[in-house]
């Protein structure tokens, strides 16, 4: 494997609910660029917690973080914002799409947080929006889209600042079998022909053929990479 764009290191996330819970437990991962990963298991695994550690949402007891040389032990919380807003995507089960804005609005929205000029934005959120196959619904709103579509509007809106990667939680949990099909062959469309990593936290099992590598995950640690 190439240089890491994306190491965690020793990470340890627990909460403490009458009793200590190690969410995530000693985890040690690196994942190259251009790769894509999958990273599943049971309910409670600790997927999701680790995810928004990698994503810099949450900050770890102990352990580190590095994205692109950058250690996010090291940043501040406006750091570690800024570098989310440049270097990650991010694509939720839930679409969060802002539900007065157009698509092609909603794509905009995260290039005009780093000062892009107006001209460039709109011309790469339409990029983008024709790259995902939304081309004729740049200016429909997400009640006027169906749930796929919404979803891929979202993963559009991820792409839009050209992230070193895209970290996605149940990108398909709100999808039937389909359109779920439709949006891990997107992924990996773009993995492929953009070269953009991913690291996809999933139940489906689908998501596993297209992957580089599955991890898999169970009390807090990892059981098994494949």
């Amino acid at each position: 494997m190439s240089e890491p764009i994306l190491r965690a290191i020793n990470l340890t996330k627990s909460f403490f609910l009458g009793e200590t819970i190690y969410a995530v437990n000693d985890v040690s991962l690196a994942v190259a660029a251009g790769e894509f990963v999958v990273i599943t298991g049971p309910s409670g695994s600790g997927k999701s917690t680790l995810l928004s550690l990698l994503g810099g949402l949450d900050r770890p007891i102990s352990g580190e973080v590095v994205l692109a040389g950058h250690r996010y032990s090291k940043l501040s919380e406006n750091g570690l914002a800024l570098l989310r807003r440049r270097h990650i995507g991010y694509v939720f089960q839930f679409f969060n799409l802002i539900n007065h804005l157009t698509a092609v609005e909603n794509v905009s929205l995260p290039m005009r947080l780093v000062m892009r000029n107006r001209r460039e934005i709109r011309e790469r959120a339409e990029y983008l929006l024709e790259t995902v196959g939304l081309a004729g619904r740049r200016d429909h709103r997400p009640t006027q889209l169906s749930g796929g579509e919404q979803q891929r509007v979202a993963i559009a809106r991820a792409l839009a600042n050209e992230p070193k990667v895209v970290l996605a939680d149940e990108p398909t949990g709100n999808l039937d079998s389909k359109t779920s099909a439709g949006i891990a062959e997107l992924f990996k469309r773009l993995n492929e022909e953009h070269g953009q990593t991913f690291v996809v936290i999933s139940h489906d099992d689908m998501f596993h053929e297209y992957a580089d590598r599955v991890v898999y995950m169970r009390d807090g640690r990892i059981e098994k990479v494949v």
